[in-house]
């Protein structure tokens, strides 16, 4: 089944696309502040399994997004692609560049985790998913999205972009949430460290300079990394004009057409 997404021309049609992959509980609507950066590039901005214009579509796990994401791209007739995604995106677009897909150009992940290395953080990570999966869908809404907000990994977030971002997922619906947690939850997927070392595509990793338990993570895995500075685990929104320069410098590195 096709993703709901939206797309943007570009000013140079020409060049690859950049596919971007929001975070969990997000939509394509979490790019608003950092899309007009990109304008040269065409774009596709898609909603997740579960959530935005999606929410109606089920993933029962990462082969199937695979073949989900798969299918949208053909769908679209999008051939050349980078994959840009944040926290959950970021580990889907890992989880894609794993398989080798055709087309592919490289990745970009802010936040993303590789994988749990062994079983019992695996099993013990599902069960944790599994708590937050019910809590979304016995108490309410609003309640589950401040305790998700107030997680450490959110520390950085100020008072107002918690309320801001409460407010934007509360749309959202409980169902299709709890189980894209449990479907889609880091205990399902496989250690990836391994096989993105030996990409054949470009692999760059983006952490904000306040996430520390993210900068450890990109140090285990050896890619080339960047610090968002004055920013946490949400760096696109914390800091979007940083965020959106780097980015602009990685892509324009490997750009056979310099801007």
């Amino acid at each position: 089944m096709k993703l709901a997404g939206q797309i943007i021309p570009g000013e140079q049609p020409q060049r690859t696309y950049l596919v971007w992959l929001h975070g969990f509980l997000g939509s394509a609507y979490d790019w608003q502040a950092t899309r007009n950066a990109f304008t040269r590039w065409p774009q596709l901005y898609l909603d997740l399994p579960g959530h935005g214009a999606s929410q109606g579509i089920t993933t029962q796990g990462f082969a199937e997004f695979f073949t989900q994401l798969t299918h949208t791209l053909a769908e679209r007739n999008i051939t050349r692609y980078w994959l840009i995604g944040y926290s959950l995106g970021g580990r889907l677009a890992m989880y894609t560049a794993c398989q080798r897909p055709a087309g592919l150009e490289g990745i970009i992940v802010e936040g993303g985790n590789p994988g749990l290395a062994d079983q019992t953080s695996r099993l013990q990570r599902i069960e944790a998913d599994q708590r937050w999966a019910l809590r979304f869908i016995s108490e309410p809404l609003d309640k589950v999205l401040d305790a998700w907000y107030r997680q450490p990994v959110f520390a950085s977030l100020s008072d107002t972009v918690r309320a801001q971002l409460i407010q934007e997922r509360a749309g959202n619906k409980p169902d299709a949430l709890a189980s894209v947690l449990d479907n889609l939850s880091l205990g399902r997927q496989p250690w990836l460290g391994d096989a993105l070392a030996a990409l054949p595509v470009p692999f760059h990793y983006l952490c904000g300079a306040r996430d520390q338990k993210f900068q450890a993570i990109a140090r285990a895995l050896g890619a080339p990394s960047h610090l968002i500075e004055h920013a946490g685990h949400n760096a696109h929104r914390e800091n979007p004009a940083a965020y959106c320069q780097c980015v602009i410098d990685i892509l324009t590195h490997y750009s056979e057409e310099q801007p």
